[in-house]
């Protein structure tokens, strides 16, 4: 996971901002970027349900927290597992 954190830090200091495509894998035991498939996209799985809001909640705070960052929005895919989000330095 370590890597996958890595990888997206050097990718921010080189530009701000980055959008990442995300697929999100609500319920799980815990938060964490689990793999990035073959087209780019991050599969990260994110302890929250999906209902109210609250898994894309767990799922912004998660990238600001881990990542440092001063803004993560999602920018499309408020209702769907595959998502667009924004991230800022």
């Amino acid at each position: 996971m370590n890597n996958f954190f890595t990888q997206l830090q050097t990718a921010l200091q080189k530009k701000s901002p980055l959008y990442i495509k995300v697929k999100v894998i609500p319920k799980s035991p815990k938060n964490e970027i689990v793999d990035v498939m073959d087209d780019g996209t991050y599969k990260i799985r994110i302890a929250a349900p999906p209902t109210d809001g609250k898994a894309n909640a767990e799922l912004l705070k998660f990238l600001k927290k881990s990542l440092g960052l001063s803004e993560a929005v999602i920018v499309s895919g408020q209702r769907d597992r595959m998502k667009l989000i924004r991230l800022t330095r």
